[in-house]
């Protein structure tokens, strides 16, 4: 999925299961989540989201990611 915009509610496949969260950013340059580095450029852009339950944030590709 590329179409998603900040607000939108998805949900993506973890070890866990899936997990439902919120887009909290379109990020097309590299930084930093959870001490570990997230590359992005704007070829290959990341989707920062946050998770509903834990409230915790990581970055995923476009991809992975549907609208809930």
């Amino acid at each position: 999925m590329t179409d998603v915009k900040k607000g939108d509610k998805v949900t993506w496949e973890t070890s866990q299961g899936e997990t439902k969260g919120k887009v909290v950013k379109k990020q097309t340059s590299d930084t930093k989540i959870k001490g570990h580095t997230v590359r992005a450029s704007k070829n290959d852009p990341q989707v920062i989201v946050e998770s509903s339950k834990s409230g915790k944030r990581a970055a995923h590709k476009p991809e992975a990611l549907r609208k809930a």
